[in-house]
């Protein structure tokens, strides 16, 4: 998705350093913040410079790649592992990404080990790119049969963060989002704050922002108001 114009994934790898965009600083700065240990990978997801699961789980597994690339040794990358999964203990995608990548690499020459690593890690986020474009393509369907009856802007309800900044690309209620934006059907988004860390307001407003989609942040009771009134 873009900001200032630009395609950007929420992670990346590049001249051996992964990168993210620190999302403590949005929506104010927009900062492209390196992760060089898998300490760096943990400390993101500890202090929320990345959140939502599916971009957890894509970081958790870029950060057991740099471990790799650190000490290839097993035991270091079994305790990287464990040091991973316990860095945000209810978020699912992590300790699920975190073991598929042990499985990808339990066993292999360590001449070979750091790139099945970088490629495992770039599938996993790769498969979340393409899980969320498939959630626009099947949710758009959706908006455009609200669009072809109402024949008038579709006005679409989130709260908290569920958009592309979240996951790889995309994002997952947003997607279908997007897909109407791009396919030239109305829509304007009513943002939920999300107290108390405000991830709409911060976060979902400011994608919507960049991608030019009109939107209002609201108070979150204000969400159960417009519904009973009908403005949805």
């Amino acid at each position: 998705m873009k900001i200032d114009g630009k395609e950007y994934r929420t992670i990346w790898f590049e001249n051996n350093v992964v990168k993210i965009i620190d999302q403590t600083k949005l929506p104010h700065q927009f900062i492209i913040k390196e992760l060089k240990t898998v300490k760096d990978a943990i400390n993101a997801i500890k202090v929320m410079e990345v959140r939502g699961a599916p971009l957890i789980g894509g970081t958790a597994a870029y950060g057991l790649a740099l471990a790799v690339q650190e000490n290839n040794d097993p035991e270091f990358i079994k305790k990287s592992a464990k040091e991973l999964i316990q860095s945000r203990p209810t978020a699912i995608n992590l300790k699920w990404a975190v073991d598929r990548m042990i499985k990808k690499l339990t066993g292999i020459n360590s001449d070979q080990i750091l790139s099945i690593a970088l490629n495992e890690a770039k599938e996993i986020c790769d498969e979340d790119d393409k899980f969320c474009e498939n959630i626009g393509i099947n949710g758009l369907k959706l908006i455009e049969e609200i669009y072809n009856k109402k024949k008038d802007t579709v006005n679409i309800l989130t709260h908290c963060n569920a958009g592309w900044l979240a996951t790889i690309n995309w994002g997952t209620a947003t997607s279908p989002i997007y897909h109407a934006h791009k396919k030239g059907i109305p829509v304007h988004v009513w943002v939920d704050e999300t107290r108390p860390r405000n991830q709409g307001a911060n976060l979902t407003s400011y994608e919507l922002n960049e991608e030019e989609i009109p939107n209002t942040i609201i108070a979150d009771n204000t969400g159960g108001y417009f519904n009973a009134k009908g403005r949805g």
